[in-house]
């Protein structure tokens, strides 16, 4: 049994969209071998208190929160302006974070301090002074650098997109010294997929053995039991009661996330008046958190629901007819698609949105990439419910595996091979 020190850019408790379903089923898994203490951002609607987060505090030792500090524009532009850091390392500056952090290292001797996420990656540099025998991992959620690069691809071929481009642009080669620098400080990196491991070895070549990939993970149980199951032939597009939550199609993410926003916006432009015109019925639910200005337009277009913050997108996944993931950025994986797979849904998918998965196209799920096709692929599930059963129990058998009792164990392995060292 080792002490962990967990550290989180924003409190994993409800796990409703992809960090803090990551990093929830993470302390989830440890908790059953090992003493966790939390240090947590919380954002300014999350509530905090045993009540609202009773199971984060049945699996902890402790749970210390800090309030996420806020920026505005103006602030942003002078950091911007006026550093050389990424603006992810502006994001969560706190001095109150890395007080509470000191305190903890300098009272307590933690084995491990676990690092969630590329924005945390300034608190290596308090964990070396207060905590010089903890050993750190730094689980790196995304290959950064790759993700911007890709940004930066896509908004250059829209010129109205070309001021976030140069905000892009400077933020590729920033990025890049930060992720190497905490790579090269961490006693031991995880990636969530091999494409990632290749990007971060890609940086720093003489780290190779000590990347190690660990997957998203969730509690596939808790999709299997949804009411509606894609095997039961109870959500035939054509044969479902109407009901709060029965779309046809159905994305879902956090809705402030730079390749959520461009993926709803290129859908609702090129791909959605194509399924419209063969069926002008069809409905989308957009469904997730703060959803960006930029998609201020859609809730008047006809079919399409912007739902904004949910209690839960179970029911949603539960009753849709076909799971829509036309991503055109991106770098991890995304929780979202597994949590489609882990329902039983048919998906179509870009290979952007399906990266880092080992599926099948026509065995888990149907890929495309222009716009044609991905309305093709679409409207082939919509009339075929025979087929969305076939793919729906096909990307169910392949999400098993992605259950957090079997990932989880692979982070002990790093534990104990660091601590025998």
């Amino acid at each position: 049994m080792a002490n962990i020190l967990i550290l989180t850019p924003q409190l994993p408790y409800p796990p409703q969209q992809g960090t803090s379903l990551r990093n929830y089923h993470i302390i989830r898994g440890l908790a059953q071998h090992h003493d966790v203490t939390l240090l947590s951002f919380v954002e300014a609607n999350q509530r905090t208190g045993p009540a609202a987060t009773n199971p984060l505090w049945q699996l902890c030792r402790a749970v210390i929160t800090v309030p996420a500090p806020a920026r505005g524009r103006r602030q942003r532009l002078a950091h911007l302006l006026t550093t050389r850091r990424p603006d992810m390392a502006h994001r969560l500056t706190s001095h109150a974070f890395d007080a509470h952090l000191h305190r903890l290292l300098s009272q307590n001797h933690f084995d491990i301090v676990q690092v969630e996420g590329l924005e945390l990656a300034q608190a290596i540099e308090t964990i070396r002074l207060a905590g010089p025998k903890s050993r750190i991992v730094f689980d790196n959620h995304n290959a950064e650098t790759e993700l911007q690069r890709r940004n930066l691809a896509t908004d250059l071929a829209i010129p109205a997109r070309w001021p976030a481009a140069a905000y892009s642009w400077l933020q590729v080669g920033r990025l890049r010294r930060l992720e190497l620098w905490a790579c090269r400080h961490a006693d031991w990196v995880t990636a969530v997929s091999a494409a990632d491991r290749r990007h971060l070895q890609a940086l720093v070549p003489d780290l190779q053995t000590r990347i190690t990939v660990i997957p998203n993970c969730i509690d596939v149980s808790e999709y299997e039991s949804n009411r509606l199951s894609a095997a039961s032939g109870q959500n035939d597009v054509e044969e479902k009661a109407a009901g709060p939550y029965a779309y046809d199609l159905l994305f879902s993410g956090k809705m402030d996330y730079r390749p959520n926003v461009d993926a709803v916006l290129w859908f609702t432009t090129a791909v959605w008046p194509l399924i419209r015109r063969r069926r002008p019925a069809t409905t989308w639910a957009i469904v997730g958190q703060k959803p960006h200005r930029r998609l201020a337009r859609l809730p008047t277009i006809p079919g399409i629901t912007v739902t904004g913050w949910v209690e839960s997108v179970r029911p949603y996944l539960a009753e849709a007819g076909v799971y829509v993931l036309p991503l055109r950025i991106g770098s991890g994986t995304r929780l979202k698609l597994l949590e489609a797979m882990a329902a039983g849904k048919a998906i179509v998918s870009t290979p952007t949105g399906a990266e880092g998965f080992p599926v099948h196209a026509n065995r888990h799920l149907l890929l495309a990439e222009s716009a044609a096709d991905v309305a093709a692929a679409i409207l082939q599930l919509l009339d075929q419910p025979e087929e969305r059963r076939r793919l729906g129990q096909a990307a169910r058998s392949l999400a098993r595996q992605y259950d957090w009792r079997r990932v989880i164990p692979a982070f002990d392995a790093i534990y104990s091979q660091l601590l025998n060292e």
